[in-house]
């Protein structure tokens, strides 16, 4: 639906090849009789009063109809040797030099001169600018292409004008922009499925996942076989955290398309973030079949099998994707820069399947530039590497355990894990359940509830091949190993562990809230509780070093109701006119009126008034120890109160220790010691912990809260503690909780951990769990 000639296309696309010619002459009466029924209709741009000058521009245009562009040119190109300003001609050839293909860039540059040609002989025709702004995009000249869009859109505005200006912006990231070109295509026609999409999709980038969600039904209602509307819906309900309707969108898609490359694509992804391994496979090989060279696919299909402890097919994978070099200047996919990392990885849990836990350490093992590196996400060139050893015979892949097959007290185990796992969950869009982190998490808050148990009975643990007492990091690090096995694609390290080099610089750990007009919907909940503290830092800071504009500022900031109308104020001071940052303050219990840095808030605009939102968490080792200090003298008081609990439990003993336990976690939280997954690891601690103590989380985490934030955004420790006991619902923990197994005897391998978290649960959802 592009403005150039559509005619029935031959089976010659190159003109001026001999099988071309022969098809010419075979098809020169059908070619001639085409050419005198266009002429007489005058069905071509720019026809003449000459009705033999029309005949002869219609056998070119016919040409163009047929795939032969040489012929076409040829033909146009003698026209204009006998009338060099005959428009048509001029139009004609330029339309002939773009579909002969813009890879070529002389055609490209032949096809621009031409249109330019007939721009200066008559400026009043929107179609040329169109055709001039279909040849430019192609070629990366999107503001040209923009501007000649216009320029058509002011001679003779039509929808399909609005829509294709609409995409322009759309692929600029323009959204908003783009959102008012494809609303305004839809009113001058509102049947139109692809710009109703598009509309969709503006939504769907800014964050609006339910107006989205209805933009795409509405184009399924215009054009029920609409297979990327499925798939976009099924994308936006997956953002939503809405499983089963994303799965459902994705099955639609499929059923009008079972070989639909990007739908198998994007449900595999989601099936393995859901924790569906076996299922997400199927998708990925089933992907593969049809594009075997899919890079998405193969690194996820390679992950899948390593997740589930299937080494031997998983490197299969990874070294297929490490085999596809980018070409010189070509950027390398986020694939292909994270599979080296995965392969040597892969080969090191291989290489421990077998080994207890207690007795080797990753952050220990694995050098400190290749952690670095992988952490930080950068293409892997490290210096005097050792590759680990390759994967050994004598030690076997795990095999699928039956969850029959376990013991009756370690399936009540099991079943307890997934339901405390699934009090971690957050309601929250972009964070999709996932029942294999839920295990995980729930064995680790099951697994840290028992050690801080023995700990408090005096009892030592076994760490990194050593038996001693357990400190706090010990406690954590139950958690970290659960949450690295749950998902082996994200490096979850301690920080303060990386190279000294890494640290002295300072290890950002950085979000985005907003880029461009990209929202994270994750933090939609915060801006608010941001942009007030914003305020009140931008007045304390004017009021320090600008008291004469002091009225001026809080005038201005009064009108503030979006982090984006903050830009303007930053006017008003020299030195925050680009931007500004403004730091958090934690304030220290260990020493009254000492405050530590928590985060940094970036908020910097260009002049297009696009905005750079951003909060980012420095670990630099200053900073590290000074946390580190505080973490220490509250888990020594902790250890100290939860020794005296355990003989009278009184409960103003209970209460004590479970404040200590929040504020310890207030701290872990503010310092973000580890690469990933700190919010699920504090919080199955905090849960374990408080077991430990006698108190058992009954209540759920709150819609649209994210409790990492609760602790960054709170004043201090003691509003955390008060804020977090206001939706645990806290209960005395039933006594059947003695009697289960110990997890760290149950599971002593991550062979043994990987088989719990293969192993199908479906079981317990029909019996009542007896503990909970």
């Amino acid at each position: 639906d592009s403005s150039f000639l559509h005619f029935h296309e031959s089976d010659c696309d190159i003109g001026g090849s001999s099988s071309c010619e022969s098809v010419l002459s075979l098809n020169t009466e059908k070619i001639l009789s085409q050419a005198k029924l266009l002429a007489e209709q005058k069905r071509f741009p720019f026809a003449t009063d000459n009705d033999n000058t029309n005949e002869e521009l219609a056998i070119a245009y016919v040409l163009i109809g047929n795939g032969l562009y040489d012929e076409a040119i040829r033909h146009f190109s003698t026209m204009l040797q006998e009338e060099p300003e005959l428009v048509s001609a001029i139009y004609g050839r330029g339309i002939a030099y773009g579909k002969k293909g813009l890879h070529d860039m002389k055609n490209a540059e032949l096809a621009l001169f031409e249109l330019s040609r007939v721009i200066s002989l008559e400026p009043d025709h929107p179609e040329v600018f169109e055709q001039r702004a279909e040849i430019l995009s192609p070629l990366g000249r999107i503001s040209e292409a923009l501007s000649d869009l216009t320029k058509a859109i002011e001679l003779q505005p039509s929808a399909r004008l609005y829509r294709h200006r609409g995409t322009l912006h759309f692929i600029s990231e323009d959204y908003a922009t783009a959102h008012e070109d494809f609303q305004r295509s839809l009113e001058l026609n509102k049947n139109q499925p692809i710009a109703m999409l598009y509309k969709g999709l503006t939504f769907f980038h800014r964050g609006l996942l339910k107006e989205a969600i209805e933009s795409f039904k509405e184009a399924l209602k215009q054009k029920a076989d609409f297979i990327d509307a499925y798939k976009s819906l099924g994308q936006a309900y997956r953002e939503l955290g809405n499983f089963d309707a994303a799965t459902e969108s994705f099955q639609k898609a499929l059923l009008l398309n079972q070989n639909h490359v990007q739908t198998l694509q994007l449900k595999g992804m989601m099936l393995y973030h859901h924790g569906s391994l076996d299922e997400a496979l199927k998708n990925f090989k089933r992907c593969l079949q049809l594009e075997p060279y899919n890079e998405v696919c193969q690194y996820m299909k390679g992950l899948s099998h390593v997740a589930m402890g299937q080494f031997y097919e998983g490197i299969k994978a990874q070294t297929k994707v490490m085999l596809n070099d980018p070409l010189p200047g070509q950027k390398a996919t986020p694939e292909y820069l994270k599979v080296k990392y995965l392969r040597e990885y892969s080969r090191y849990l291989h290489a421990h399947l077998d080994t207890p836990l207690t007795e080797y350490n990753i952050d220990i093992d694995l050098p400190g530039n290749f952690k670095d590196h992988w952490a930080k996400n950068l293409p892997f060139l490290i210096e005097n590497y050792e590759e680990q050893p390759g994967l050994q015979p004598h030690i076997k892949d795990v095999l699928f355990q039956n969850f029959e097959s376990y013991k009756p007290d370690v399936q009540e185990l099991i079943c307890v894990a997934d339901h405390l796992g699934s009090m971690m969950q957050y309601e929250t869009p972009g964070f999709l359940p996932n029942k294999r982190i839920h295990r995980a998490m729930g064995l680790a808050t099951l697994e840290v509830m028992q050690a801080v148990q023995r700990t408090w009975a005096n009892s030592k643990v076994r760490m990194n091949g050593k038996t001693r007492l357990m400190q706090w990091r010990d406690m954590f690090d139950i958690a970290v190993k659960w949450r690295r096995i749950a998902d082996p694609d994200q490096p979850v390290l301690w920080l303060d562990q990386m190279p000294a080099r890494s640290l002295s610089r300072g290890f950002n750990n950085h979000i985005n809230l907003i880029r461009g007009q990209v929202i994270n919907m994750r933090y939609l909940e915060y801006f608010e509780k941001i942009l007030h503290f914003i305020k009140d830092r931008i007045l304390v800071y004017h009021g320090a070093n600008n008291p004469k504009g002091l009225l001026e500022v809080r005038e201005a900031l009064e009108k503030v109701h979006k982090v984006e109308d903050l830009l303007p104020i930053m006017k008003f001071n020299s030195k925050t006119r680009d931007g500004f940052t403004v730091n958090t303050k934690v304030p220290s219990l260990k020493d009254q009126g000492k405050e530590y840095d928590g985060f940094t808030i970036t908020i910097t605009g260009d002049k297009v008034g696009n905005i750079l939102f951003s909060v980012e968490t420095q670990t630099t080792e200053e900073r590290t120890q000074l946390y580190h200090a505080e973490i220490d003298a509250l888990y020594k008081d902790l250890t100290a109160k939860g020794k005296i609990l355990i003989l009278s439990a009184e409960l103003g003993e209970v209460d004590a220790v479970c404040n200590l336990i929040l504020s310890l976690v207030y701290y872990f939280y503010n310092l973000m010691p580890l690469s990933r997954g700190s919010s699920v690891i504090a919080y199955s601690v905090i849960m374990g912990a408080l077991m430990a103590s006698g108190k058992e989380v009954s209540g759920k985490i709150p819609k649209g809260k994210l409790v990492d934030f609760e602790a960054m955004t709170a004043p201090g420790s003691e509003a955390f503690s008060k804020i977090a006991r206001s939706w645990m619902n806290l209960k005395s923990i039933s006594p059947s909780y003695k009697s289960l197994p110990s997890v760290s005897e149950t599971f002593p391998t991550l062979r043994t951990m990987i088989e719990v978290l293969n192993t199908d649960s479906s079981h317990c959802l029909k019996k009542t769990i007896v503990v909970v």
